[in-house]
């Protein structure tokens, strides 16, 4: 893919983040601190996930797929931490799993390839 279709791709990607971040920014006012806890999350998610293009889309994929796996792990413990029912929380409990070895595997291929 030529750079400039790349970077086209990304900003249409990227470019809805900022609304979400808007709305999830809103629920900080919420009135549960797992309202807090989440819009937290998905704040840091949001920042970790705005990059600069490198022009290799390997490298971005990574370097912007570990906070979004970050960011789910992070919200996967809000619900571990405040939520009820067992369905969910094992639901979490297995996003926590799955998400941190992918993290895992990304910081490997990242260490190999000059990251």
């Amino acid at each position: 893919m030529h750079r400039t279709a790349m970077i086209f791709t990304l900003g249409l990607l990227i470019a809805p983040l900022g609304a979400v971040a808007d709305d999830m920014a809103g629920m900080e006012m919420g009135k549960s601190p797992a309202d807090k806890a989440f819009a937290q999350s998905m704040q840091t998610m949001m920042k970790g996930m705005d990059v600069k293009p490198t022009g290799n889309p390997d490298k971005d994929f990574v370097v912007m797929m570990i906070p979004h796996h970050q960011g789910a792990v992070d919200m996967a413990n809000v619900e571990l931490q405040y939520g009820k029912d067992p369905e969910m929380r094992q639901l979490a409990t297995d996003i926590v799993a799955a998400q941190k070895k992918e993290i895992a595997e990304m910081k490997a291929w990242l260490a190999k390839h000059g990251g």
